[in-house]
């Protein structure tokens, strides 16, 4: 899968509002654009459907990533405790995450996160310390959990697939 297939995505979108789906997908598009060589590693977990651009296939070489929520959406910076932040636009007082809420297009702050992305993937392409060539432009499911909690307060059950023997 890539920037272009997102079918896989949308599956796991599908129980968002028709808001948060858009603004998600939008916020994607942005991020692809502006870095189309990076990874995106999809964790579709608990209470969120996560995505994140790593420099590499790895989550520590995350720069960047896009959290669906049922009203909002986070659009966070892995490493941002370790990036500029002049407006101090960010929110998060641990040690690492740093993000801004986002509730509508309009309202999302285009140039200044521009300038942020580039420095954090700076900051997260010198983390990597591996000689060999890093897979690039590819879209990877890290993580699906089998329950999850959606929008709503919904619990969401996967079925497990059974194999059958003949």
């Amino acid at each position: 899968m890539s920037k272009k297939d997102n079918s896989e995505l949308n599956k796991f979108l599908d129980f968002y509002p028709e808001k948060i789906q858009s603004l998600f997908n939008w916020l994607r598009e942005f991020v692809w654009d502006m870095f189309p060589k990076s990874n995106e590693l999809i964790y579709d977990n608990y209470n969120a459907l996560a995505v994140g651009w790593s420099v590499t296939d790895k989550l520590g070489h995350t720069f960047c990533s896009i959290a669906g929520f049922s009203e909002f959406v986070h659009f966070g910076f892995y490493w941002g405790s370790q990036i500029s932040d002049p407006e101090k636009r960010l929110m998060g007082k641990g040690k690492q995450y740093r993000y801004i809420i986002v509730r509508d297009k309009k309202d999302f702050p285009k140039m200044y996160m521009r300038q942020l992305l580039k420095e954090a993937y700076a900051n997260s392409a010198a983390k990597v310390n591996e000689n060999v060539e890093p897979p690039h432009s590819l879209t990877i499911v890290k993580c699906s959990l089998p329950k999850k909690r959606r929008p709503g307060g919904l619990i969401i059950q996967e079925k497990k697939k059974s194999k059958t023997t003949i």
